[in-house]
């Protein structure tokens, strides 16, 4: 039983741990020299040849072994189907996209600390979509627009402030690239870009709710996107990048980054974050991103040679109060609807026992 308990705590650091290399690894295909457009064509295009024919696969076994009374798995319709493109063309084709070219304009530490905003961003979604309420009054309230707060506090410190930088782990890198010299205005931006990429993207979060519900095979929703966002990908690529001279991938980091993102990144991600999900809930997955940053801080000064400023580190501890802030008033809430319920429970077990003993003295004194 003792090992069950950790294997959650594993799994999460595990989960990490893919993500810092995530970072890392495909900031150093991008100081390379690979484009980033091309870069996530081959990234979808790895994913869709990784999931479909699993997806398939597992859908074929499930028909064969149900039962002729059990509900049968719903088909894939021309609505569905629109729908699923649309999520791809958001979730995968424009956030990705959008993400990479700004990681290319920052660092692997700014990308990191960036997707600690995302839960902040979802809840304002959210809030917006009116999926969620906030009550000012309440600490479960405060608390949720104090990680608002943080989140803003945050991304404007990276932005804006740099600081002293803290000089790399490794004097000769182990990537052969060294990191290219970004300008202020090209750093602003990416920025910038980085912290809406991960906006469209807690939107696709919230829009996985009501498809999921619509159609529950959650490994063929996730093949068909990924399978629309590389034909999307490929036509952006195309526009972007006309010399296919550029499109030849070699045996150096930029297959690497490829391979990783595509089987790591999306495969292995995407069962582990389900199973810790489903074993402790999501707020468990995602109180554990902070490790993520202080990964890559260490990584990419390591193996890239990055040199980490001052205020991207102050940013990404904003963005981390910010985040354990959103959480903090999600649990507060959440014990605030349970608390009700349970003394109403009891209040309606105290009167089921009151009328119990009525009933019996009741009986009692008919007899006498």
């Amino acid at each position: 039983m003792g090992d069950v308990g950790k294997k959650p705590y594993v799994v999460a650091v595990a989960i990490q741990v893919i993500y810092t290399g995530l970072f890392v690894v495909s900031k150093a295909a991008f100081d390379s020299g690979i484009n980033t457009y091309v870069f996530i064509f081959y990234r979808l295009t790895a994913a869709t040849a990784l999931l479909l024919p699993l997806a398939l696969i597992i859908s074929s076994c499930r028909r064969r072994s149900t039962t002729p009374t059990a509900t049968p798995e719903p088909t894939m319709s021309c609505r569905l189907l629109f729908k699923l493109f649309l999520y791809a063309l958001l979730g995968n084709t424009f956030t990705l996209n959008v993400y990479n070219v700004s990681l290319k304009q920052t660092s692997a530490t700014v990308g990191s600390a960036a997707t600690n905003s995302m839960p902040v961003a979802t809840f304002l979604l959210a809030l917006l979509l009116r999926m969620e309420a906030v009550k000012v009054r309440s600490r479960s309230g405060l608390g949720k627009l104090a990680g608002v707060a943080f989140c803003v506090a945050g991304v404007l410190v990276i932005a804006f402030y740099a600081g002293p930088s803290i000089r790399p782990l490794a004097n000769h890198p182990v990537s052969a690239h060294k990191p290219r010299s970004v300008s202020n205005s090209a750093w602003i931006r990416g920025t910038f870009l980085l912290l809406l990429a991960c906006t469209t993207w807690s939107l696709w979060i919230v829009l996985q709710v009501p498809l999921l519900k619509e159609y529950p095979n959650k490994l063929m929703a996730t093949a068909m996107q990924c399978l629309f966002g590389a034909l999307q990908s490929f036509v952006v690529a195309v526009v972007v990048e006309r010399d296919f001279a550029k499109w030849k991938i070699g045996l150096d980091i930029g297959l690497l980054a490829i391979l990783y993102s595509a089987f790591l990144g999306t495969g292995a991600l995407m069962y582990l974050q389900a199973w810790c999900a489903e074993m402790k809930g999501p707020v468990f997955v995602a109180m554990w991103s902070p490790l993520a940053l202080v990964f890559t801080i260490i990584c990419s000064s390591f193996f890239l040679g990055e040199v980490v400023h001052l205020g991207s580190i102050l940013g990404g501890i904003l963005l981390v109060g910010g985040l354990y802030s959103v959480l903090w008033g999600k649990s507060k809430e959440k014990e605030n609807k349970i608390t009700p319920v349970v003394l109403e429970e009891r209040q309606c077990q105290g009167e089921g026992t009151a009328v119990h003993g009525k009933h019996e003295e009741d009986e009692l004194t008919s007899h006498v």
